[in-house]
């Protein structure tokens, strides 16, 4: 039997910048930063964002592990870890100068793990890098690339989608949701599969049929009805769960995914709203993804001017829900004043990720283009009496750097499931339009 590799992992600033942490899940193999990555961690150790926190924790970690010395040969990482090293320019390998420009970053980095692999031929030299660019430009060269996945979902097909159909239940057991105290024991009936806390049913016989959530508190399944939340009536049984989760003051963690159209941003508009006396403050927030991989500063105008094409969609739903109501009606001018008195606050994400999060009704759009790690900065934030919601599509997905398996929205949902204090329902349905519905289908 061959004996395995021992395996160099050369790591993209993009790794460090999605976490700081990562040179601790290589387990026993070494890991090398190439002084070019170093250099562009550089250029991010000031200002608040996610990117700007990883590079400022990484370069602090790292000189507390280095000590006094420069380590070309490596030191140890600590116990049941490898060494980490930092690998200073080299001439470009003959094989690269041709085709690489040696303007470019990547490209250095991509030389530091040539020169490794050609100097090194007992070891599995390994680049990893989240951008899916330069792992094909070392696959050209015959090294080996991945993506950084120690926070990957496995499966992100497969996740959990909050809702369970039941078939042939008897008629008897649906006939008890429908009388009062509207529950029903689980032992009165036989599922193939445990239920999990907050997980939502659809139970059906012949023509009866039921829309129920299982509570483990009390291991019954409570009937869940249709109703109208601030003017915004559910049309499908996923968006009556929805408002279900959303207006449940028991659970403080809502996720809510599904494609564009299937009123998952209008839906927790609405509960917010509905719920506004239980709450100091509603916060609705986007992350702002940058265009091109440039900051919006590189945007016209000023500061209102660069930030209004990202919140309009935000601003749309409220329009919805307002215009539900007569303009003499106190419900369509609370809108107004919640806005003017800051009751009810729209903004970019990192606008409000450092505010106090004590009694919010805090709403998070788009979070398929948050990573893990700021999805767990939000979430450990939220003070007492506080409800924090995501939304977003795990398919559709913006930043450059993550995909369906790696998004935050994806993670947590992941992570989250079979919580008591949790509930995430998926929407399936499109509901702005038949026109709409058909091209999200086939486009």
């Amino acid at each position: 039997m061959t004996p395995k590799k021992e395996k160099t992992f050369v790591l993209d600033t993009n790794v460090i910048l999605h976490d700081s942490s990562c040179i601790y899940h290589f387990q026993e193999n070494d890991i090398v930063i190439p002084i070019t990555v170093l250099e562009e961690l550089d250029q991010f150790k000031k200002g608040n964002s996610s990117l700007n926190y990883h590079a400022r924790e990484f370069l602090r970690n790292l000189d507390s592990i280095s000590g006094d010395l420069m380590f070309e040969s490596g030191i140890e990482i600590g116990a049941g870890h490898g060494k980490i090293m930092i690998k200073l320019e080299r001439e470009f390998h003959p094989d690269l100068k041709l085709n690489f420009s040696t303007q470019k970053a990547d490209h250095h980095v991509l030389n530091i793990c040539y020169h490794l692999c050609k100097d090194n031929p007992e070891k599995q030299v390994i680049l990893v890098s989240k951008d899916v660019n330069l792992r094909m430009k070392a696959k050209a060269v015959n090294l080996t690339a991945q993506d950084y996945t120690s926070d990957h979902v496995k499966d992100a097909s497969a996740l959990y989608e909050g809702l369970r159909v039941e078939e042939n239940i008897s008629a008897e057991a649906i006939d008890i949701l429908y009388q009062q105290p509207y529950e029903l024991d689980l032992s009165a009936i036989n599922l193939s599969t445990a239920l999990l806390p907050n997980q939502f049913l659809i139970l059906k016989n012949g023509r009866k049929s039921a829309l129920g959530v299982y509570d483990s508190s009390t291991n019954k399944i409570r009937r869940v009805d249709k109703r109208t939340v601030y003017g915004i009536t559910p049309r499908n049984a996923e968006q009556i769960f929805a408002f279900d989760a959303l207006l449940n003051r028991d659970i403080k963690l809502v996720t809510i995914s599904g494609k564009a159209g299937t009123g998952k941003t209008l839906l927790a508009l609405a509960a917010g709203l509905e719920t506004h006396r239980y709450y100091r403050q509603m916060f609705l927030a986007r992350p702002v993804v940058p265009l091109s991989n440039k900051d919006i500063g590189y945007l016209p105008g000023d500061i209102k001017s660069k930030l209004d094409p990202y919140m309009q969609p935000l601003y749309d739903n409220l329009g919805v829900i307002q215009n539900q109501f007569d303009q003499t009606d106190a419900d369509h001018k609370r809108i107004k004043e919640y806005l003017e008195s800051e009751k009810l606050v729209i903004s970019p994400l990192s606008y409000i990720r450092g505010r106090s999060l004590v009694k919010i009704f805090f709403i998070v759009d788009e979070a398929q283009n948050l990573t893990p790690h700021e999805v767990k900065t939000i979430i450990t934030r939220a003070g007492e009496g506080t409800k924090i919601v995501f939304t977003g599509d795990i398919f559709q997905i913006d930043h450059p750097y993550l995909d369906m398996h790696s998004n935050g929205l994806s993670y947590l949902i992941g992570k989250m499931q079979g919580q008591k204090i949790y509930s995430h329902i998926t929407l399936q349905k499109g509901e702005r339009s038949e026109l709409a519905e058909l091209a999200s289908d086939l486009l």
